[in-house]
């Protein structure tokens, strides 16, 4: 019995660019006291990270698979196939990386592997919609002589930010480093120079700010006027609001203003209604808040988008947005009041009305959310970061 454990040094949250790092410890468990005879082998070890892609067959419809494409043995137990057993297709995957190849454990001996991959920057982010699902996942497959190949996954989330694609890694000729030894210091410092490069574009992005008004209206007036002091937020932060419902002159009774994402699934690749098929549009609601707000002149709202979220991204299938909707319920009697008279002369007993008739009318925002930190993401929504199997 050998046991297997992968550890990623640094969580389970990335930055597509970033170098993933995995230590990869190989134990014989049995007491040193053992036998000789009780010595575990395998013959080889390989690692690599794969990005499964699955959508849902009433929201989608996908063309029908290349059959041009050569056949990898699928159902061979001696081939290294890491998506082996995974629902759905993989659609990006890195080079595999052999580990080692036979290796020999004493009982209670233990050898530790380093894997290092950067994750491909072309992919899309992690992601678990209604319609599609992205997952990544590093693979590490294990064989004894003779025997199947046992595979141990751990689970990875990708943060995508756009525009990274096109950005190359500063050379210095006078100071670039001759040595081979001296190439993983270098990819270090590219590892490095990405994420400060990352966290310098969210920044800027994210840190403009800007009053912007917008007047609400129904059929019949003004309602009042929503004030925003920006429109590209990050994940974790807060989208904070006011409502300036003073200048109406359309008695607002109650509101609601609601977080929310949009998944679309593209045109061409949308399912026909009239086959039986689910909408190629769905929302999630990541919070919400609701007031009545009748005689209220001025109000505000903290709405805060989850680090556990994924980012706006768009690909040839789906598309993600983020937005502000709002619902509004309005009178219809002009010049409402529902307070009792400030100067009264006598005493008088004073009741509401137990019906006033209504409208209610509905309003979106776009709003643009960025990706946060890898660091912040995994200490605020961790994950497992380590896995284990026996073989």
């Amino acid at each position: 019995m050998i046991e297997v454990v992968a550890e990623l040094s640094r969580g389970p949250v990335f930055l597509a660019g970033e170098a993933l790092e995995c230590v990869v410890t190989v134990t014989n468990p049995l007491p040193p006291t053992a036998t000789s005879a009780s010595s575990e082998a395998l013959a080889w070890a390989s690692a690599q990270i794969h990005c499964q892609f699955h959508a849902s067959e009433s929201r989608v419809a996908l063309p029908p698979p290349d059959s041009s494409q050569p056949d990898v043995q699928p159902d061979s137990q001696t081939v290294f196939l890491p998506h082996r057993g995974e629902r759905g297709q993989c659609i990006l995957s890195t080079p595999p990386k052999i580990l080692f190849c036979d290796l020999r454990l004493d009982p209670g001996e233990s050898k530790s592997y380093s894997y290092s991959e950067v994750l491909p920057i072309e992919g899309p982010p992690s992601f678990r919609g209604q319609s599609v699902k992205y997952v990544y996942k590093l693979t590490i497959g294990c064989q004894r002589v003779n025997s199947p190949i046992t595979l141990l996954r751990v689970p990875l989330r990708v943060l995508v930010l756009t525009g990274l694609q096109d950005v190359r890694f500063p050379q210095d000729e006078a100071v670039a480093p001759s040595s081979p030894f001296l190439e993983e210091d270098e990819g270090g410092k590219k590892d490095s120079w990405l994420a400060e490069l990352a966290g310098e574009r969210l920044m800027a992005a994210t840190s403009c700010r800007s009053l912007h008004l917008y007047n609400i209206s129904d059929g019949r007036g003004k309602v009042g006027t929503f004030g925003i002091f920006k429109s590209v937020y990050r994940l974790g932060e807060d989208v904070v609001g006011t409502l300036n419902l003073g200048e109406g002159t359309v008695a607002c009774l109650q509101f609601s203003v609601s977080l929310q994402t949009e998944e679309r699934v593209q045109p061409e690749y949308q399912r026909r209604r009239g086959t039986g098929g689910a909408p190629s549009v769905s929302h999630v609601t990541h919070a919400r808040h609701q007031e009545s707000c009748l005689h209220t002149t001025r109000t505000s709202f903290s709405l805060p988008i989850p680090l556990s979220s994924t980012p706006g991204f768009c690909t040839a299938i789906v598309s993600l947005k983020w937005r502000l909707h709002f619902e509004f319920v309005t009178s219809r009697e002009p010049g409402l009041v529902l307070l009792p008279p400030v100067e009264q002369h006598e005493p008088a007993t004073w009741t509401g009305p137990e019906q006033v008739p209504v409208d209610t009318f509905s309003w979106d925002l776009p709003i643009k959310v960025l990706p946060t930190s890898p660091t912040l993401a995994s200490y605020a929504a961790p994950g497992p970061s380590t896995s284990t199997i026996t073989i």
